[in-house]
């Protein structure tokens, strides 16, 4: 259907955002593809140890999830945290990807756990990290016009891994985040095994502050080690001066509270998690 438009249909599947691109003049297509009703993209399931998260599962479907609360905590707290219940009920996840912001919630949370996405084009499927899909501010590298993603992959979080999502905003529901992160942390015994933080909106797209994470790698998660990394976190952030979200200055200090918050969340519960493993 895409094909025989020639270039001026596109994809829709909750529409939140598209809907109100198109009423303001930001959406020239001239039909839409209503991917609702395709079989087999509704799933969220785990197999050999990856979730697959299918292009019509909602914000709320993730949010409320059995699986991904308990495998990917992170991704549920992002996607409970998205405008209100009736947005969370319709959006999509995977809509969220296509839309491209760097301050999407959900999308922070899949960076953070270095998610894959399934793209089908008329050449066939292929599966590609979800940073390649970012190529700028509300910009996407696959055109919604000519292919469509239809699932997202990422590995469940294991025994001593946990992620944990903090969002800084005006009011807790319907309204962008000043700022948001998520990180994850995986232990092993006492030491940090893992790390991978995310930030947004710090760049043209979700930024993941590698050096921050990898300087807790074989240490102690303790308050000099968070401390550090939380640091390092808010150097490397490069927010910009905004009148919705507040002085560059200010949100880069904020960074460093948010990574830290969200690092000793994270850690609390590894160790937690680390302590049921010795007891049981």
């Amino acid at each position: 259907m895409l094909e025989a438009r020639g270039g001026e249909a596109r994809i829709i599947a909750g529409g939140t955002d598209l809907v109100l691109q198109s009423q303001r003049g930001q959406c020239l297509a001239k039909a839409m593809v209503d991917i609702t009703r395709i079989p087999g993209l509704d799933h969220i399931e785990e197999r050999d140890g990856l979730i697959y998260i299918g292009a019509q599962v909602t914000h709320g479907q993730v949010a409320a999830s059995p699986l991904i609360r308990s495998r990917a905590g992170v991704l549920a707290e992002a996607c409970g945290s998205v405008g209100g219940p009736q947005i969370r009920n319709v959006g999509t996840l995977v809509g969220n990807v296509v839309n491209a912001l760097p301050a999407a919630d959900g999308a922070i949370a899949l960076f953070a756990l270095d998610a894959e996405a399934e793209v089908a084009e008329r050449a066939g499927r292929r599966w590609t990290p979800i940073a390649t899909l970012y190529a700028g501010v509300g910009l996407c590298t696959v055109d919604p016009c000519t292919a469509m993603i239809t699932q997202l992959r990422f590995r469940a979080l294991g025994k001593g891994e946990v992620g944990a999502f903090e969002r800084l905003a005006k009011r807790r529901a319907l309204v962008l985040p000043i700022l948001n992160t998520a990180a994850i942390v995986g232990l092993d015994g006492d030491k940090v095994e893992k790390a991978r933080i995310a930030i947004g909106p710090v760049a043209a797209t979700p930024f993941v502050a590698t050096e921050a994470a990898e300087v807790l790698v074989g240490r102690t998660p303790d308050e000099a080690s968070v401390t550090e990394a939380a640091e390092l976190a808010a150097q490397a952030a490069q927010p910009r001066d905004s009148l919705l979200r507040g002085s560059a200055e200010y949100r880069k200090a904020m960074v460093e509270v948010l990574v830290r918050r969200a690092l000793w969340r994270a850690v609390e519960g590894a160790s937690l998690q680390e302590g049921e493993d010795a007891n049981s």
